[in-house]
């Protein structure tokens, strides 16, 4: 018990030094990095949805801790403070729902602003500095859309947009990296994602990008006159198949195996789920969207239908009109206006491994059988009654002058 005890003091105490070492290698970043004298905005862009995180790449040395500022517009009045000025915000991002304020999106960590699923309203200049006032560094952050985003099936002998010359500027796609695979064992699909920059020698000089005379579509460098004719342009994605193998899966101990084979040759092998199972129970003409635990939209994610695969090709979002089942830009799988037949499990795979389950069941409630007791049944037939009444009344009435009538033309001949 006593080396027990010794064994996790000193597992606790080397946890201390290598946090104190990583604190002091940041601290050695800061004195290596001297902060502009003239304060720059570091060009950076990005996908909606998607997470983004910025370090503060300079300041001074005793500043422990940093604030981070947002401003739509530069030398806006309208300033938002992103921090509780003590550099500590922690945000959860599995709880960070699309469409929240920024306010309810952002984390900093190690003197870094982390923010989760970025918005359009996102883009603008983000700044590093001190409760005071006193600013280190900045970011010109560009959020492109993807409502209007246009997509090259390459299978299917579609191209990529080809790039624009204007007069004073040039339009292009830088593309990221090929994803992985996004299944394994079968056919399977990788994305590559392209954002739209800029090429022009008449981009403001505030700005700093990783080439000269280039920056993002969106970013505030750009000049006011370019941007009607830059909206032109949208960021893109191309789509190929792919095929991956998987990875060995570790084969269970000699006497789990020999258990497993004698309950499998007796014919009663429980069917164990694979991957972790949700259930989901919706009723019909409902909608429903599905999201892949851990998945970030720059993740290469699959969905199946049972054994049925949903590739992009047929389920992409805007692949063909009145889509009732597709895949958002965001990885997400929507299911609108609920049938009985969407009944099923739905699988979805991350970074080209089976990770979960969703078994979903379209409930349809039984007609309740009504007695005469009931406060609909009795309103029901108070109204029937009334109506049954005033019809008759106005029967007897017609009737009444009609006779009336005519008793009076007789008596009036006599």
């Amino acid at each position: 018990m006593g080396m027990k005890l010794l064994g996790a003091t000193i597992l606790l105490s080397l946890v201390d030094v290598l946090q104190a070492f990583a604190i002091e290698k940041k601290g050695d970043v800061f004195k290596k990095t001297a902060c502009p004298a003239f304060l720059i905005f570091e060009n950076v862009a990005y996908l909606a949805d998607m997470t983004f995180e910025l370090p503060c790449k300079c300041k001074p040395e005793e500043a422990s801790s940093v604030v981070w500022y947002f401003q739509k517009n530069l030398h806006s009045h309208e300033t938002t403070v992103l921090t509780d000025f003590n550099g500590t915000v922690i945000v959860d991002s599995s709880h960070v729902r699309a469409g929240s304020d920024l306010l309810k999106r952002f984390s900093i960590r190690l003197f870094s602003l982390i923010v989760f699923r970025a918005q359009l309203r996102d883009s603008g200049h983000y700044l590093c500095g001190t409760k005071e006032g006193l600013f280190f560094y900045g970011y010109d952050v560009d959020v492109q859309p993807t409502g209007q985003i246009t997509v090259a099936f390459l299978d299917n002998d579609q191209h990529v947009q080809e790039d624009y010359a204007g007069k004073e500027f040039t339009l292009f796609t830088t593309f990221w990296d090929w994803s992985g695979c996004d299944r394994c064992g079968v056919r399977g699909e990788q994305r590559r994602i392209g954002l739209c920059y800029v090429q022009s020698a008449r981009l403001k000089p505030r700005y700093r990008t990783a080439l000269p005379n280039v920056t993002s579509c969106g970013s505030r460098a750009v000049p006011a006159r370019f941007q009607r004719l830059i909206r032109l342009r949208s960021p893109e994605v191309a789509v190929r198949s792919c095929l991956a193998p998987c990875p060995e899966k570790r084969v269970p101990e000699e006497g789990v195996q020999s258990i497993s084979n004698i309950i499998y040759k007796l014919g009663e092998k429980p069917e164990l789920p694979r991957v972790p199972m949700q259930y989901h129970s919706q009723p019909p003409k409902s909608d429903l969207v599905l999201t892949c635990p851990g998945a970030r939209p720059e993740h290469a994610v699959a969905w199946d239908k049972g054994s049925v695969r949903l590739y992009r090709s047929h389920y992409l979002l805007g692949v063909r009109k009145h889509m009732r089942l597709f895949i958002d830009h965001g990885n997400h799988l929507h299911l609108q206006r609920l049938r009985r037949r969407d009944k099923a499990t739905y699988f979805c795979w991350r970074e080209g491994e089976l990770v979960a389950g969703f078994q979903l069941s379209v409930t349809f409630q039984p007609r309740r059988q009504r007695s005469p007791t009931d406060p609909e049944s009795v309103f029901v037939m108070r109204a029937v009654g009334i109506s049954f009444a005033i019809i008759i009344g106005i029967f007897f009435l017609i009737h009444l002058s009609r006779w009336s009538s005519q008793v009076f033309r007789k008596v009036a001949k006599s």
